[in-house]
């Protein structure tokens, strides 16, 4: 008969770190399920206006929005795609204005950053507080829009769709912080003993270490720019160099004038009377075709932009 001190040494010791990982798993099973329950409730009104975009109007003037449509209709995407041409061309505007504009505000915001972040740099208040008290103070919408159509001449021009928002207080004093507390003095000290010169150092040293908070403020411009459609209303006049943002209000606008003027809906009726305006289901259409392409863009800002979050939180 086995003595209880064998069978004691004959037994696996119980390892504390898994006695600790069993008594988390209720405690990570319930922060699955909260944020499932989380990303359920951000997807599935992105989901319903993807459905009601593809329904008939009647239906959905009938029956209500449903994730289950009566009748399915490309009666809005008709409407929206009447005039295909300029479609196109708002859509080319955008992602141009979108690429553009952010890998400019990113050189010029980091190029900003980097210098008052520096201790040898004897002008870092000054430029510090500039880079504040813009971020506290405003001169007004008429002086904004004195400055780039009477002095600067911007106007009707791509450039004026890019040039507001190349640099913001914010995202520079993000960058500061982060070349402040990420990138290790020494290492640049280093660096100048070896010989290397300073856009060397900002260009091959700087930069790499800081992908993480270049990718996160990286993707806020590229939704900063491409969801912007108060600079076409603001200063573009013609129809050429409108972005699809500001298409779509356009299209919005014309729908209301439909809708409210009886004369000029009589007229598309006595053509097509079967013909029901598109006024719900339009909606829903152009939040798809604003939306659409930008989804695409958050899976290449996504590693980075978690690592930006992150970044500080938990030290080696």
């Amino acid at each position: 008969m086995a003595s209880p001190a064998s069978a004691t040494l004959g037994r696996k010791p119980k390892n504390k770190e898994s006695s600790v990982m069993d008594v988390s798993k209720p405690a990570n099973l319930a922060i699955n399920i909260f944020f499932w329950i989380y990303s359920a409730i951000c997807v599935i009104p992105i989901l319903l206006v993807l459905i009601v975009s593809f329904s008939d109007e009647k239906t959905v003037l009938a029956n209500g929005y449903s994730f289950f449509p009566h009748k399915l209709s490309l009666s809005a995407y008709d409407f929206l795609l009447n005039d295909w041409v300029n479609i196109v061309r708002s859509y080319g505007i955008s992602i141009f204005v979108t690429i553009i504009g952010t890998a400019a505000s990113l050189l010029i915001m980091a190029l900003f950053a980097y210098p008052i972040s520096r201790r040898d740099f004897k002008q870092r208040g000054t430029f510090s507080f500039i880079m504040v008290f813009t971020i506290l103070f405003n001169a007004g919408l008429v002086p904004f829009y004195m400055m780039y159509t009477q002095y600067l001449h911007l106007q009707n021009t791509l450039l004026v769709l890019i040039a507001p928002y190349l640099v913001q207080g914010f995202f520079v004093l993000v960058m500061r912080t982060f070349f402040m507390n990420s990138v290790p003095y020494e290492l640049i000290e280093s660096s100048k003993i070896d010989g290397a010169g300073e856009w060397r150092i900002f260009a091959q040293i700087v930069l790499p270490l800081s992908l993480p908070v270049l990718a996160s403020v990286g993707l806020l411009c590229t939704l900063n720019y491409w969801n912007d459609w108060y600079l076409s209303m603001l200063f573009i006049n013609d129809n050429i160099h409108i972005n699809i943002q500001y298409r779509m209000y356009k299209a919005l606008q014309d729908l209301q004038f439909l809708s409210s003027n009886s004369a000029a809906y009589s007229a598309i009726l006595r053509t097509n009377p079967d013909y029901q305006l598109p006024s719900e289901t339009v909606r829903m259409a152009m939040a798809v075709v604003g939306i659409g392409p930008i989804i695409f863009a958050y899976p290449f800002f996504q590693r980075y932009f978690i690592e930006g979050l992150t970044v500080g939180a938990v030290k080696g």
